[in-house]
Order: C-alpha cells, then structure tokens, then sequence
C-alpha cells in the first residue's frame, strides 16, 4: 500500500524546505522560527500533521526548529498501510538499529552533525534535542555533541525487541553518562504508563544509567486522546505519542501540560524567552 499525499495532510508551507549536507549525506530539513535552536526528530511514520504542530508550538515559544526528515513522506496522516512501507523498511535500514544488540543508530551522527550547523546558525548556549518514539532515545545519543544541552526523550520505543534495552551501544552509554554528570545535563523524558512500545523497564534502565539526572514522567493512559490517526489506532494499539498523535489539545489536559513542561525545560535550558 504506498503512502502519499491524502486528506489531513500538511503541506508544510510555512517552513522553510533545506537540503543540509553532514559528512557527505544529504538530508531535508524543515526550519522554521527565530532563537535558540531545537532538533525535533519525527516519530514514526515520519514528519505527521502532529508532529509539525509540535514544531509551531515550540516555534511559537520562540525556538528556531530544525526538523529532519528521516522516513516516510513528509506531511503525511499517519495511516495504518505505513507499518508496511515505512516501519519495516526502517526496521531494515543501515541508518537505525531497531533491535536489540545494534548499539547506537549510524544516523544519530548526522544528527549530532545537523546540532552542530544549528548552534552556528542561531547561536546561544547550545541547542535543545527532542526524539519521539522511534527517534525518542536519538536525544540521548545526541548528547555526544557538545552543542546538544537540553536532550528530552519521549517515550522512546528501541529497541523493539527488549522492553528494558536502550538504543545506545556500551562505550556510547558510558560516554553519554560521563558528560551528563561532567556538565550537570538533565534528561527529561515522557511516557504513557501501560505503554507496550516504551515500558517501565526502560525508564528503570535510564534511571540506571543517568542517575538523578534523569527526569521520567508519567502520564495516565486514560488521559490520552481516544481517537488518534489510524496509524496509532491499528498499529501502535495503545496510549504512546504524548506531546504529538495522543495529545489532547485542552488547556490543563495532562498533555498539554507535558508540552508546556517541555517547552519551560527547553527555555530554561537554552535561555529563551517564551512568548
């Protein structure tokens, strides 16, 4: 079932559309917004209408967003045929290391790559990283870069195969370690609770490795939205996408207030001023 252009998608007209080049690899990047910058890495099945509502708020709070495209089609409402033509070519794809014994995912280098272009271009301390479910623990790999200080990790879902794992490789996960607790990072991080994608154990496994500096938050499932794309519905099959698919856009919805958490952490971290 191939995924295109359909009803409910965004055309991302008021992003700016860039072709940014790290070691050699070209890759789109959506930008958009003045200030500090911030990474925001898609969930899967890629950039949705969700996800760029997500880069506008944090625009709107006065972050210049730098928005990769990874995998499937940008804009697309997230449909179920996409487990097919997107996950599983994914799942299979040098770039990513879905399962566990990978180590650390290769495209996390361009990522740290994209943080540092970001920090040149729109200076301040450094540079927010925000990862979503597929991309969720790419935050905490990122913070290899120097540039990256305000990594927030959303319920993470690799690897897919052990529900305590992490996608970082061991030299990686004691390098990350060592400079959270060398330069005083904090990690913030998110998930529903009965979440088969991102469990307990793993927030226990990040706990393990960062110590008091990880921040894990969790959310009633009750509280997500009922009535996500179908994508969510039929394939993910459970509360998950906290700030983006499963969010309830209601002032002092538990939802809104974790995006609110969010975007205070990242100003706070990057000296922003929100509006």
């Amino acid at each position: 079932m191939a995924i295109g252009r359909g009803q409910g998608d965004d055309p991302l007209d008021d992003f700016t559309r860039r072709n940014v080049s790290v070691d050699g690899v070209d890759k789109t990047v959506y930008v958009t917004g003045p200030g500090p910058a911030v990474v925001l890495m898609p969930e899967m099945p890629g950039i949705s209408p969700d996800v760029a509502r997500l880069a506008r708020w944090m625009r709107d709070a006065g972050f210049s967003v730098y928005l990769p495209s990874l995998f499937g089609v940008d804009g697309a409402y997230p449909l179920a045929g996409a487990r097919e033509t997107v996950v599983e070519r994914a799942c299979v794809s040098a770039e990513f290391r879905a399962f566990a014994g990978g180590g650390t995912s290769p495209v996390t280098g361009w990522l740290r790559g994209l943080a540092r272009l970001a920090h040149a271009e729109c200076g301040g301390p450094g540079v927010g990283a925000v990862g979503l479910c597929f991309t969720g623990n790419f935050a905490l790999s990122m913070a290899l870069e120097p540039a990256v200080i305000a990594p927030v990790v959303n319920h993470p879902s690799l690897p897919l195969d052990d529900p305590g794992g992490l996608e970082i490789g061991d030299e990686d996960a004691a390098a990350v370690a060592e400079r959270v607790a060398r330069d005083g990072l904090k990690v913030l991080a998110y998930r529903f609770e009965g979440d088969r994608w991102c469990t307990g154990q793993r927030f226990a496994a990040y706990r393990a490795l960062l110590g008091e500096a990880f921040d894990g938050r969790v959310l009633k499932a009750r509280t997500a939205n009922s009535n996500p794309p179908p994508f969510f519905r039929d394939v993910v099959g459970c509360a998950h996408s906290v700030v983006t698919a499963h969010l309830v856009d209601e002032e002092g919805h538990p939802t809104v207030q974790a995006r609110d958490e969010i975007i205070a952490f990242l100003a706070e971290r990057l000296g922003a001023r929100q509006r």
